[in-house]
């Protein structure tokens, strides 16, 4: 019998490149790790990873093993659902426009295969939309954007927003009021992009305004303004402007796990998945 445990450790590894994100994953010691894997192949009789310094990869029979090992889990945790939650219940995830268009889908896709009898409602909106609506109730879990140095998440993550033109057609920067690119009132983004401007005392307008994040893309890369965006919504039509430019860096932003009190145990599944990517997100900007 292989152990759930061990297998879930093995994966963990794999997918992080190392002992030291795997053991975060799975919330144990990394010399906890590492003796789980040294008991799996024990019990496999084959050696699973190649140790490289910090480097660590499948060896041959760990390839092998290791699309049984998601499989495995993955029924695990169908079981598990099926048997806390016969009817199969229901998750309401809120999302910001731009993890939606970031490969999430890919993620949710997979989750919702996973399982079968659960209904995934997923809403991308405004982030302060979600938050307002995970407070309300209406939604199970969410991640969204919020200022720096907030509480009371499962996790959080620093983000990365820079100033952004168009790259074949960039805004004079000196113009006397400065034309914005930006979501309605209320955007994160937006109220950065006005407090740094004013703060500057420079005047500005709103030249675009959009709530489809695609729509704001082609805006700027169209030359229509200036924008703020987080790094994984730069488009390769668009320059990033620097304090050289004459952009002094924005107020520290931040991505926010959240989810209510009564979070059930699909619910916190995967508020576990959506930690796991957005912990790849940083690792690969980093």
């Amino acid at each position: 019998m292989l152990d759930l445990e061990l297998l879930r450790s093995f994966v963990s590894v794999v997918e992080a490149g190392g002992f030291t994100r795997a053991s975060e994953r799975v919330h144990r010691t990394q010399s906890t790790v590492s003796q789980q894997i040294k008991r799996l192949e024990e019990d496999v009789g084959q050696v699973l990873l190649h140790r490289d310094g910090k480097d660590v990869r499948p060896t041959e029979a760990g390839e092998r093993l290791l699309s049984y090992a998601r499989r495995l889990l993955a029924l695990a945790e169908e079981a598990r659902d099926v048997l806390r939650e016969p009817d199969g219940g229901a998750v309401r995830l809120g999302i910001p426009e731009d993890f939606a268009a970031y490969r999430l889908a890919k993620l949710l896709g997979a989750f919702a295969r996973s399982h079968p009898n659960l209904r995934l409602d997923v809403r991308a909106d405004q982030s302060k939309n979600l938050a307002r609506d995970l407070e309300r109730g209406e939604l199970d879990l969410a991640l969204f954007k919020r200022a720096a140095g907030g509480k009371d998440a499962i996790a959080v993550w620093p983000e990365e927003v820079h100033w952004v033109t168009s790259k074949s057609h960039p805004v004079d920067v000196n113009l006397p009021s400065v034309p914005l690119i930006g979501f309605p009132l209320g955007c994160l983004y937006r109220a950065g992009a006005i407090h740094a401007l004013e703060s500057a005392g420079r005047a500005w307008h709103m030249s675009y305004m959009s709530s489809s994040l695609a729509g704001i893309q082609a805006a700027v890369a169209a030359g229509m303004g200036l924008s703020i965006l987080s790094e994984m919504s730069i488009q390769s039509d668009h320059r990033v402007l620097t304090a050289k430019d004459g952009f002094a860096p924005i107020n520290k932003t931040e991505v926010a796990l959240m989810a209510a009190p009564n979070a059930s145990s699909a619910t916190l599944r995967l508020a576990d998945r959506l930690a796991e990517f957005c912990e790849d997100v940083q690792a690969k900007a980093a």
